[in-house]
């Protein structure tokens, strides 16, 4: 009995936790429950151009404003990104229609716009500027229908509704530039089951709106600052002239629907594609191409070293082997410290603390942890990821740094700190400048710098140094054989053992299990685009890490059967060259997808791809690197060496 009542408390603690885990949300994103009146925030985001890469605040046109702007406290990650969320004077109830409202009117008179701000709104227009809106944390879209029947036969053409990002500010039409100043908001709303005698609650589940451009004359107002809107097509849109005063009024009108669509699904509508059959079938062939070539790989590597050591530890044949040329010759060589042993090892330190960060940050998000609801949650967690891991970043240099014959360890780690963050930062700091010249969003405030420089020689340089001290202080890798004292003539190399064309042929493989991947994560970035496929980044971020290993073992074995024994730098520079590929990918991207012009935006864009190629370098080289290690390590281990 004692048993049973001992079991008890445990058996309620684990009931209440299976209660609890049935209502449990990731913290940040729980539901919003809204009864009938009440009122629905509508906060603005910033504004955002493909043309320009650079985001505005809201505010920085002349919308109507509230009687007091409260800014949102943002997260490192929403800083980062350019996102200044706002109140704005929107008035919307929940499940209370509105015909039509006009915004910021005094005693029924239009707003009337300056010379300088009607030349900016102008070229804001001109630059394709989209504005977002979130209400209840869900972005607005703004639907279009796509008719896929092109058979102009068939009366019944079938509808393909797709959704953009934000609205358009306005459009041009003959040289003449006209303002979207009407918003229909569509709102969706899921009612939710209730008791009989609990009142019913609702809550948001889509946010559409449809703008408009209505001229001044057209609207007619009365004092409630209600308006009425022309009927059918009689209207006409109400034109920005840059080079005198505008006067328009800013209106808006609120429209409910009831959904099936449930709070969990919310998200589908805007992450919809419309090409995901062709997504799906470039992955699974990227895949079952790189699995194929990785063993056919695998199985001439495996073949041809199980002959090489069975031929070297053949004790008749000796005189023979000693004739024979192959990686056997090197082996008093082979693990010799090459030069610069210190920067080596900093930079394959940084590579670990990417290659960690990357991996937990895409297994996270692939749990669904980090999703486009938590606004800026994935490059919060990213910062602060790398700067934790310059744990393990650290006792990888720092070992490594002892097996290559190093001593000066502090400066070692100060260098593996520094070097690969001072080159970031440095290049983030140059590209500030010029955003901070343009008054963008984009630009990240001084105090955010600050707080960033602080995590860096606050967090992450006292963990490199940690993390150093205990590698450096832990027996170095255990090389199979000894390096003579003399080192020995390299003879001269075919054309093929250049570096140059090293690069290119092991860059081939891991880009081509990447590429299609790397299309959808520019989109993201560079055009405003939702990602969320990280089950494929995961899949995609395996592959890679086999075929980098692969490709890298490949390459130091032609290398070491050539007699060259100078394979630490090389091996790492090789095996990064599918970030050789992803810029020559950025080049073609820029030409072709992107309508950028100007300086500034071009600037940005090769800047920050700069970034990516040397982060992705980093990385694949890293992998390459460790593996190709390992391989060495192991054949060389293999053989009888007298």
């Amino acid at each position: 009995m004692a048993t049973a009542m001992d079991w008890l408390p445990w058996s309620l603690l684990l009931f209440s936790l299976m209660y609890e885990t049935s209502t449990f949300y990731v913290p940040g994103v729980a539901p919003i429950n809204f009864h009938q009146n009440d009122p629905v925030e509508i906060k603005a985001v910033k504004l955002t151009s493909s043309r320009t890469q650079l985001p505005y605040e809201y505010y920085s046109l002349p919308f109507c404003q509230p009687s007091k702007i409260t800014y949102k406290a943002e997260n490192l990650g929403e800083v980062l990104r350019g996102d200044r969320i706002v109140n704005t004077p929107f008035q919307v109830l929940m499940n209370s229609e509105k015909k039509c409202e006009v915004l910021c009117s005094q005693s029924n008179k239009p707003v009337t716009l300056t010379v300088e701000q009607s030349r900016l709104v102008a070229e804001r227009i001109t630059e394709d500027y989209y504005v977002h809106l979130i209400a209840d944390n869900l972005p607005v879209a703004t639907r279009l229908e796509l008719y896929s029947n092109r058979d102009s036969d068939d009366k019944k053409k079938e509808k393909d509704v797709q959704f953009e990002h934000g609205y358009r500010l306005g459009f041009t039409d003959v040289n003449k530039i006209y303002l979207h100043n009407h918003l229909s908001f569509i709102l969706y709303y899921h009612r939710e089951d209730m008791e009989e005698d609990q009142e019913h609650t609702y809550r948001v589940v889509r946010f559409e709106v449809i703008p408009q451009s209505i001229r001044l004359e057209d609207l007619k107002t009365d004092e409630k600052s209600s308006c009425t809107l022309p009927e059918g097509t009689n209207s006409s849109p109400q034109e920005i002239d840059p080079t005198k005063e505008n006067q328009l009024y800013f209106t808006y009108s609120v429209h409910w629907e009831e959904s099936d669509i449930k709070w969990a699904s919310r998200w589908d509508t805007y992450l919809t594609m419309s090409d995901v059959q062709i997504h799906w079938f470039s992955i699974i062939n990227s895949v079952v191409v790189v699995f194929f070539l990785s063993g056919i790989l695998s199985m001439i590597i495996i073949r041809t070293l199980r002959k090489d050591i069975a031929n070297y530890n053949k004790e008749d044949d000796i005189e023979d082997t000693m004739e024979e040329s192959g990686w056997k010759l090197v082996h008093g060589d082979v693990f010799r410290p090459p030069q610069y042993p210190m920067i080596l090892s900093s930079l394959l330190g940084s590579g670990i603390q990417l290659f960690c960060m990357i991996l937990i940050v895409i297994f996270v998000a692939m749990l669904g942890m980090l999703s486009p609801s938590s606004r800026g949650a994935l490059m919060t967690t990213a910062c602060f990821l790398f700067m934790f891991m310059g744990v393990f970043g650290g006792f990888s240099a720092g070992r490594l740094y002892r097996t290559l014959k190093g001593h000066r360890w502090k400066k070692g780690a100060f260098c593996t700190a520094t070097l690969y963050p001072g080159v970031v930062f440095g290049i983030c700091f140059v590209l500030n400048c010029f955003i901070w010249g343009k008054h963008s969003s984009g630009a990240v405030p001084f105090p955010t710098m600050v707080a960033l420089l602080c995590m860096w020689f606050g967090i992450s340089l006292p963990l490199v140094y940690l993390g150093y001290y205990f590698g450096f202080r832990k027996q170095p890798y255990d090389n199979p054989v000894r390096t003579n004292q003399i080192p020995r003539q390299i003879p001269e190399q075919r054309w093929y053992m250049n570096r140059f064309v090293g690069i290119l042929m092991a860059g081939i493989l891991p880009f081509g299990a990447m590429f299609i991947e790397l299309f959808f994560i520019f989109s993201a970035i560079w055009e405003n685009q939702f990602y969320y496929l990280f089950g494929f980044l995961f899949l995609v971020f395996i592959i890679l890490v086999v075929s980098c290993s692969q490709i890298s073992i490949v390459m130091v074995y032609f290398q070491l059967c050539a007699e060259d024994y100078r394979w630490w730098w090389r091996n790492f520079l090789v095996s990064g060259g599918s970030a050789f590929y992803v810029l020559v990918y950025a080049i073609f991207y820029f030409v072709n997808k992107l309508d950028i012009v100007e300086f500034i935006p071009s600037l940005l864009y090769f800047g920050y791809t700069a970034l990516m190629v040397l982060s992705f370098w980093l990385l694949t080289g890293t992998i390459g690197f460790y593996a190709a290690y390992m391989f060495v390590r192991k054949i060389y281990a293999a053989v009888k060496i007298d």
